[in-house]
């Protein structure tokens, strides 16, 4: 396919379980992504704002966020701003984004604002045209709120990590229920983009035998590279910085990126299958 068909491709990065290494995913993808070459957009959602911490966007420079998006209808454009990372943007999320619910109950296409002003993004309806994503990345909230269904109504494909423990495939079911839901009623072009295996301890037999389930029950679904519990991925955001920046040369880091490749060639797959057929 040719450079300049190419489509934005953005992904809601969503579980409903907490604690999966869900927004750690999205920070660290989102940097191997743009480490590649890819431009990247993250979209905070999360009113807790861990996404904007952990990529060192202090609060109080957080001037327009992804509130003034969904319920003030400000442009991607406005409130996009650029990371430490070359070719990665983030729309910064703050508390203010816990009113959502209340503010937006009564409005027109409530389920559809993030979808509406992405595409407004990429048609070039804000005044400005830039050069387009390729990917954006969704950082949702683990709850299913009006903020998860903005997310999945955007999105073409839902990443989900997962955390090789007992309890993941409990809240993977979970999670199913509600692609499903979004499917009938917001989006039904969304599908299940990949999962991806975290905190992954090859010393622990449960972590095998999860990674094992999931892969048994989801095939090819599941990514190849899978991200180890790593001391140097947890460190990083209390430094305001993805582990690429850390620590290049941990095998956090290096998770990340060959995620991050094994992303791009699948999505590079997808593209050349309606010429291939």
């Amino acid at each position: 396919m040719p450079e300049s068909e190419k489509k934005t491709r953005v992904l809601a990065v969503s579980n409903q379980k907490g604690g999966v290494g869900k927004t750690t995913t999205a920070i660290n993808l989102g940097t191997a992504l743009a480490a590649i070459g890819e431009k990247v957009l993250i979209v905070d959602m999360d009113p807790q704002g861990n996404a904007s911490t952990g990529l060192g966007v202090p609060r109080e420079t957080r001037r327009i966020t992804i509130y003034d998006v969904v319920v003030d209808g400000r442009s991607i454009h406005d409130a996009a701003v650029p990371t430490a990372v070359p070719g990665l943007h983030i729309i910064p999320a703050d508390a203010d984004m816990s009113g959502v619910e209340i503010e937006l109950s009564q409005a027109d296409r409530r389920s559809y604002r993030l979808r509406d002003a992405l595409e407004a993004q990429a048609n070039g309806r804000t005044g400005y045209d830039p050069e387009p994503y390729d990917y954006v990345l969704i950082d949702c909230p683990p709850s299913l709120n009006l903020l998860t269904l903005n997310a999945m109504a955007a999105a073409d494909g839902v990443l989900v990590p997962l955390q090789c423990e007992f309890f993941a495939l409990e809240g993977l079911t979970q999670l199913m229920k509600t692609i499903d839901m979004v499917r009938q009623s917001l989006n039904p072009a969304l599908e299940i983009q990949g999962l991806v295996l975290t905190m992954y301890d090859r010393r622990n037999a449960l972590s095998g035998q999860v990674a094992a389930d999931v892969r048994g029950h989801f095939g090819d679904k599941v990514y190849d590279a899978v991200i180890p519990r790593n001391v140097r991925v947890s460190e990083a955001p209390s430094f305001g910085k993805p582990v690429l920046i850390y620590d290049l040369k941990c095998t956090g880091s290096q998770a990340y990126l060959r995620l991050a490749k094994e992303v791009v060639g699948r999505e590079r797959r997808r593209r050349a299958e309606p010429a291939a057929a």
